[in-house]
């Protein structure tokens, strides 16, 4: 992946929360075998992370398990969150934001831009964003609404609730915004075996796919589905990050037709190498993967995301046709 000397970052789709009330401080994890499921046709998180044939298998694998649950979506209502996150009204997107950092190492003026972790998150958001603001209007008839990244550290108050870092990244429906822990990525490299620059795209991208759904019903259909049918609450979470994972992949097909706010190109060329890193990170966060590395056995029924396999083959087919209306997870459940 070579990024455009000549793009501009937008710094203003992202906001650091970092440092600011209400995007840092304490935050506990949720205890194994407590009271932290999700809503209506949420996910039984006690049930998941304690007991036998849960994910928390004790030790560092379980304290790391809790790394992936955000991204993983356990629990229900919150794009992936759920019942991990506690209820609450103050939002990270209305705490005071200072991107003067930001704005200054991701200036074009800057020659190491590229080369620090904060800027090239700002670009791949620029260049999600890019894609679905043509994309969206162009496959579903339907106006693309940007959405913030919101780059935080320890916690964060969100319209969803207060999450930890923890949690991972995550997308919140209530106030429209994705939230990170850039740390995140360092679990992902060193713990899961997924690094890689695009790996980190591949993540975003993801939860960009919660927007999209947002913005298009799927995400609200998906809830009322299972509402209704609350004995397969844990396949439809699957369908939607499934569909998310598809999504991803269509955003990246298209990659370097993506362009900043004057029309110049964000990046030079995609390699095969980095559809690989995200094809790797696709399968180190499958639920079955993850299951193996914390209990030494897999528990199909708990499984929120899909395996290993699945989010990879919804991954590639969305970057082989580059058609979001090919990533009909769902088929004729909703």
């Amino acid at each position: 992946m070579e990024f455009n000397e000549e793009a501009e970052a937008d710094t203003s789709q992202v906001k650091d929360l970092r440092g600011s009330p209400g995007g840092g401080g304490g935050f506990p994890f949720p205890q194994a075998g407590g009271g932290t499921g999700g809503g209506p046709g949420g996910i039984d998180v006690g049930g998941m992370l304690g007991g036998k044939g849960g994910l928390l298998g004790g030790g560092v694998v379980g304290l790391l398990v809790l790394c992936l649950l955000g991204f993983l979506g356990v629990g229900g209502g919150v794009g992936g969150l759920g019942g991990l996150l506690e209820s609450g009204t103050d939002t990270g997107a209305g705490a005071p934001v200072d991107n003067t950092n930001i704005q200054q190492k991701c200036a074009t003026s800057n020659p190491d831009r590229f080369n620090d972790r904060d800027c090239r998150n700002v670009y791949y958001v620029n260049s999600i964003q890019s894609y679905w603001s043509q994309g969206l209007q162009q496959n579903f008839g339907r106006a693309y609404r940007p959405a913030p990244t919101n780059f935080f550290s320890g916690a964060v108050r969100t319209a969803c609730g207060q999450a930890s870092s923890g949690v991972g990244p995550f997308y919140c429906p209530g106030d429209s915004a994705v939230y990170i822990d850039l740390t995140f990525y360092d679990e992902l490299a060193r713990r899961f075996g997924a690094p890689g620059q695009f790996a980190q795209a591949y993540v975003l991208a993801h939860e960009y796919g919660h927007h999209v759904q947002n913005l298009l019903g799927t995400e609200a259909q998906m809830r009322r589905a299972q509402q209704r049918d609350p004995g397969n609450a844990n396949q439809y979470s699957v369908m939607l990050e499934l569909q998310a994972d598809c999504y991803a992949g269509v955003w990246a097909k298209s990659a370097t037709a993506t362009t900043d706010q004057r029309g110049k190109p964000i990046f030079k060329t995609l390699t095969q190498q980095d559809i690989q890193q995200a094809v790797q990170a696709a399968g180190a966060v499958g639920d079955d993967s993850i299951q193996k590395k914390a209990t030494g056995s897999i528990n199909e029924a708990a499984w929120t995301h899909g395996s290993s396999a699945q989010r990879q083959e919804w991954f590639i087919r969305g970057y082989d046709t580059g058609d979001p209306k090919q990533c009909n997870t769902f088929g004729n459940a909703l």
